[in-house]
């Protein structure tokens, strides 16, 4: 009995060892026999934007603040936020009662002066007749000393009345002129106690909104060395702007009237549209970081936009129609044996396909007729040899420069004015776009990998444009290597799995 249990138990542990021997096999050949599996991603026609983002606040294009050029207390409001305002309504009243005073008192100073001018004018009348009777006098006794009736010490005393009452003449004009100068100096006077007392009552220098009220009555304002602020008054709410905050690294990028986008987060569901209007070429610096202002208009006509909003904007620096894209994880792909090895030839590879770039754009967007296409092609023939010893000698940005320029003058003389200056915008474009080549894997028939050289374009971030290249619409490229990841079974139908031989 018990042998038979013996055996029973060997039969068993039998059977265990043969399941788990077999399991082990087969994770072995499992594993010996695993391919290499990619995810591909269709070559497709669409758009691709290039955008330079940024973070600014919403602001009335013409913000005036209203203050008060005289000291005093408030003694009345006639306008509070959001206040419809007209230019000249009197917006607030400072108490004007030391500002009357002043007025009263330059008043009666000028009163004064004006009396103190007639009495100078009398006196200068009372003068002239003191020197004809003086002068008169004179004329009397002069035939008396040569009658010898009279002593000459008396014509002495003749001749000195005489002489004091002509300088009394000119005392008596310099008070008059004097006096003249009091009485334009009190009118002054009077005409700053006056405009002190009309500044006391401070008016709207515009037509506007009432953005914000700094003061309430009862309140004491001092103009010392700055106005105090009492309004603020937005011109036109229904025009605004976007003052924005962008990069140096991006500024370059930006010209005057492209077109905006941004969103606030008061409406999360709404893109707002407006167009850069300034470059402000003062630097904002903070903590070592070096921003440029960048002033972007847009139509505000429903009210919605409130100065002081947060807007996320995205200036549109290039936009493209039906180009072929890629997905950027498509560049950043590489297999195992090209990390190792690298890819020789690259950068020249690029500048050869910059310079054939630049030839089919030409063809395709300056609507060449069949002549000009002939000797289009006769001068890229010609000059083969040129652009390659180009490529070997120079780096690869530098290179694609120089066969860009080189391209331009060589066909300058088969082409129209007008296509000349289509060239120009067409290469400050390319520029612009920062052309450069990169390079993607497909699969070959035999299931490998193989590289694809191709010249990019514009990038938003997820896809890139394809500018030129070995490279169609509806191929496939790979995006990542997916062999030994779980889940891989599970591939959707546009990112299909596809196997390669094992090596």
């Amino acid at each position: 009995m018990e042998n038979r249990k013996k055996k029973h138990l060997i039969a068993i542990g039998i059977v265990i060892l043969v399941l788990a021997g077999g399991f082990l096999l087969y994770r072995l050949i499992g594993q010996g026999g695993s391919k290499q599996k990619f995810r591909l991603v269709k070559v497709e026609r669409g758009e691709v934007d290039l955008v330079v983002t940024a973070t600014g606040t919403i602001n009335p294009v013409i913000n005036v603040l209203v203050g008060s050029q005289v000291s005093g207390t408030i003694k009345a409001l006639y306008a509070d936020y959001n206040s419809q305002v007209k230019e000249g309504q009197v917006i607030a009243q400072i108490d004007p009662a030391i500002f009357q005073a002043q007025v009263d008192q330059a008043k009666a100073n000028l009163l004064n002066t004006r009396a103190n001018l007639l009495n100078a004018q009398a006196n200068l009348v009372k003068a002239e007749v003191a020197v004809v009777d003086a002068k008169r006098n004179l004329d009397r006794n002069k035939p008396l000393l040569e009658r010898q009736v009279i002593a000459q010490a008396t014509l002495d005393t003749v001749q000195v009345n005489y002489d004091t009452a002509v300088a009394q003449i000119e005392v008596a004009k310099a008070q008059v002129d004097s006096s003249k100068a009091q009485v334009e100096q009190a009118k002054a006077a009077l005409e700053l106690a006056e405009t002190n007392l009309r500044y006391a009552t401070i008016r709207s220098p515009v037509n506007g909104t009432v953005v914000s009220r700094n003061v309430d009555v009862g309140q004491t304002v001092a103009a010392s060395l700055q106005a105090p602020t009492i309004f603020t008054i937005a011109k036109d709410l229904t025009k605004m702007q976007v003052d924005t905050n962008v990069s140096e690294a991006d500024v370059g990028r930006i010209t005057m009237g492209q077109d905006a986008t941004f969103t606030v987060d008061a409406y999360p569901g709404r893109i707002f549209r407006g167009k850069v209007s300034e470059i402000r070429i003062a630097p904002i610096i903070v903590q070592n970081v070096v921003t440029y202002d960048v002033v972007i208009l847009v139509d505000n006509k429903d009210l919605k936009l409130k100065p002081g909003m947060t807007a996320n904007v995205s200036v549109m620096i290039a936009h493209r129609e039906r180009v072929l894209k890629i997905p950027n994880a498509a560049l950043r792909f590489q297999p195992q044996f090209a990390k190792q090895g690298g890819l020789p030839g690259k950068g020249s590879q690029g500048s050869a396909s910059a310079g054939r770039l630049l030839i089919e754009r030409l063809t395709d967007e300056l609507s060449l007729t069949p002549d000009q296409q002939s000797k289009l092609a006769m001068v890229l023939r010609s000059s083969k040899q040129e652009f390659q010893e180009i490529s070997q000698k120079m780096k690869p940005e530098e290179a694609r420069s120089r066969i860009r320029s080189l391209i331009r003058q060589k066909i300058s003389g088969i082409l129209t004015d007008e296509q000349k200056q289509k060239v120009k915008l067409l290469s400050d474009s390319s520029q612009t776009e920062q052309a450069k080549p990169g390079t993607v894997w497909i699969l070959s028939p035999e299931g490998k990998p193989t590289p694809v050289s191709i010249v990019l374009g514009i990038t938003d971030g997820t896809f890139s444009e394809v500018m030129s290249g070995d490279l169609r619409e509806g191929a496939e490229v790979i995006v990542e290597e997916t062999s030994g990841k779980k889940g891989t079974a599970q591939s959707s139908a546009s990112q299909p799995l596809m196997k390669a031989p094992g090596r």
